[in-house]
């Protein structure tokens, strides 16, 4: 199955909150789940007035799709993601949410250069981006900590890059990254910890669906 090019707030809907997928959009009345709360489809309103008891196995789907959604990935590359993070030492959930987190198009997003990863994915694609000097076309290269990313030379005389600074510094910088707006750059100090990454993520239940 290839990547989803529907309707992105049909995906909010669908888990029950604003998963932040349309930048700036989300925060002005525009925001389609602000005027539709409910789940999309024919009975998408009768859903929410549904009861019984949610069961594990759709509560760790659940889970496992909307962390899919944020980051933009598809289940195969999520699948591998999760293998991986099975390999590293230490907590595997919590390595799952870190290696998302090193991915370059949510890097630039965190940086404040892209209202959101799926603008990110966008620019990077477009080859807008350097990774130590090098150019990259790859939104899913995963960045190391000392790694530094910055926005090409021939990419500044854009009106949308000339324009970014002023964009950019609206947005909070994660402890783990250091920006520089003059240079449009910035560096991976670190690996992020799991209080620095979004807290309604359940990466618990993740694994718990993987280790079904």
């Amino acid at each position: 199955m290839g990547r989803y090019i529907g309707p992105v707030c049909k995906l909010c809907r669908r888990e029950g909150e604003k998963l932040f997928l349309k930048g700036e959009r989300c925060f002005t009345p525009k925001c389609s789940f602000d005027r539709r709360g409910y789940a999309p489809g024919q009975h998408g309103r009768a859903r929410q007035f549904r009861r019984g008891r949610e069961s594990d196995f759709a509560r760790q789907l659940r889970a496992k799709q909307k962390a899919r959604r944020i980051y933009g990935v598809l289940e195969r590359q999520f699948r591998r993601y999760y293998t991986t993070a099975l390999r590293r030492p230490g907590l595997t959930g919590v390595n799952l949410l870190q290696i998302l987190e090193s991915r370059l198009d949510n890097v630039v997003y965190r940086l404040g250069y892209a209202q959101s990863r799926a603008q990110a994915r966008m620019l990077v694609t477009h080859g807008h981006f350097n990774v130590n000097g090098r150019r990259t076309d790859v939104p899913s290269m995963l960045i190391s900590p000392g790694d530094e990313i910055s926005v090409r030379e021939g990419s500044r005389k854009r009106t949308f890059f000339k324009e970014l600074p002023a964009l950019a510094e609206k947005a909070n910088v994660p402890a783990w990254l250091s920006r520089d707006l003059n240079n449009l750059s910035g560096t991976v100090l670190r690996m992020p910890e799991r209080s620095e990454i979004d807290g309604n993520l359940n990466e618990q239940l993740i694994v718990e669906y993987y280790s079904r």
